[in-house]
């Protein structure tokens, strides 16, 4: 072979070994993370355009995917009979208000007023009352924590929270104790309910506005040369001067003492007396709040062990939200105990999954999103709480159970704070799967603890931050 053809040789291998080598180049798949055209033709084949599809799509896009999904046969088997329920009375409304951690504690000590003192079964305690002392406590709470916290910088994880929270309507049982054991109580009619406690968000987004405001006042202050905490203290009691005047405006303004008139069940006058708030709470609703326990089911913790979060509490000077970790199984036998001695619970759930709003019936068959939507939900509850898919988000009261003959919980019931026409007159039910699933905390007495469990409650407690999301304050 000659030079001449020898160099076209090579020359047309190369350039037909360049072309594969292209060619292979131009196989390789963009990996890019975006979504490519291959891509969008394949997700296409999920949807086939059948004429079963394009029926789905004409009804669905028209109607909300939870009425359509909901199981027509579960409905028909709805039943409200409990073997054991706790008597409860006049069901109260929260309004346009994340108080329900308030109506829900103080639902818990008015039962128990109205048996022990033979009240009217309309009687309550004013949370409008109660409502304005968190508040102002919640502000002294975030003011303090700006002086405690000035050193720290501003885009520290502990300071952004704060700014981010400055205040809530929203609670735990540890705030109804804390404040009640410091404020007392008054009874509804001595300070009634007003526009801005029942429609908290307005009057709340403005104090929010004001605190942020304080706290960087606060931080600049700490942070001077010759500061002394007593001039830090001066300054912060005059901006909650502030606060206490926005929330009177509002509000009304606290009674420190009260005439008020004493009627039985029948609504008969039997004593007119004067109070202070400290002694009609001493007299009526007396509570050793130290002898109440909050368990919690969290399957994403180790059971048996006690957490504490951090800023988790309604008064600076209280205690922090504070619990047990358990499995359902220990959680379930201590709650039947309660109701079968007439006592009420404050419970909290994810009261928002699989509700059905007509009838209040809570149940993990009310709807089939998997036959609608042609695919599976398949996440455990430690899973959801994972992936911030479930968590506590309502406060109720636990009022009832409904055992089978070998005495295991076939449903549960709640007396809610929506008012007296939602669910079940004003009742949430729910089955004991689902009671299982989404139930997260309970308070519980003492006395209907076991003492192997007791024991564990004084175990020096895992500290949380007060960011974790699972510790959301109940609405």
């Amino acid at each position: 072979m000659t030079k001449k053809y020898l160099a076209l040789a090579i020359g047309a291998m190369l350039v037909c070994g360049g072309a594969t080598a292209q060619k292979k180049k131009q196989a390789q798949p963009d990996y890019n993370g975006g979504i490519t055209t291959e891509m969008m033709q394949q997700m296409k084949k999920g949807f086939g355009g059948s004429a079963s599809d394009k029926a789905l799509r004409n009804i669905m896009v028209n109607q909300s995917p939870q009425k359509l999904a909901m199981n027509y046969e579960n409905a028909t088997k709805f039943d409200s009979h409990f073997s054991n329920r706790v008597v409860s009375k006049a069901v109260t409304d929260q309004k346009s208000s994340g108080r329900c951690w308030m109506f829900t504690g103080m639902n818990v000590l008015r039962n128990q007023a109205i048996r022990k003192h033979h009240l009217p079964a309309d009687f309550q305690f004013s949370q409008a009352y109660l409502f304005f002392y968190d508040q102002l406590e919640k502000s002294n709470l975030f003011l303090q924590a700006m002086i405690d916290t000035y050193k720290k910088p501003m885009n520290d994880q502990e300071v952004e929270w704060l700014f981010k929270n400055p205040i809530g309507d929203g609670g735990q049982f540890t705030g109804v104790a804390n404040l009640i054991d410091k404020y007392g109580l008054v009874p509804a009619d001595v300070m009634p309910e007003t526009y801005n406690t029942n429609n908290t968000s307005s009057i709340s987004n403005l104090i929010a506005l004001k605190l942020r405001e304080d706290g960087l006042q606060l931080r600049e202050m700490a942070a001077q040369k010759g500061i002394t905490p007593a001039k830090l203290q001066a300054k912060k009691t005059e901006m909650l001067g502030t606060i206490y005047r926005m929330l009177a405006l509002t509000m009304g303004e606290p009674p420190a003492q009260f005439t008020w008139q004493q009627k039985n069940a029948k609504g008969e006058i039997v004593e007119t007396a004067t109070y202070t708030p400290k002694e009609f709470y001493e007299k009526f609703a007396k509570t050793d709040f130290s002898k109440y326990y909050m368990v919690m089911n969290d399957p994403t913790r180790e059971y048996y062990k006690v957490y504490e979060i951090q800023y988790d509490r309604h008064v600076y000077d209280g205690q922090n939200w504070r619990y047990l970790n358990l499995p359902m199984e220990d959680i379930a036998p201590m709650c039947i105990a309660s109701i079968k001695d007439s006592t009420m619970m404050y419970f909290s759930c994810d009261v928002g999954k699989f509700l059905n709003r007509d009838n209040g019936l809570m149940d993990m068959n009310n709807y089939d999103y998997e036959s609608l939507m042609g695919t599976t939900f398949g996440m455990d509850k430690k899973q959801r709480v994972s992936t911030f898919a479930s968590g506590s988000s309502h406060a109720m009261t636990l009022c009832a159970v409904d055992l089978d003959k070998d005495g295991k919980p076939l449903k549960w019931m709640v007396e809610n704070s929506w008012g007296p026409n939602y669910g079940w007159q004003g009742n949430l039910i729910m089955t004991n799967d689902w009671f299982n699933e989404y139930m997260f905390r309970v308070v519980l007495e003492e006395k209907y603890i076991p003492a192997n469990i007791r024991a564990m409650m004084d175990q020096k407690p895992v500290m949380l931050p007060a960011w974790d999301p699972m510790f959301a304050p109940e609405e």
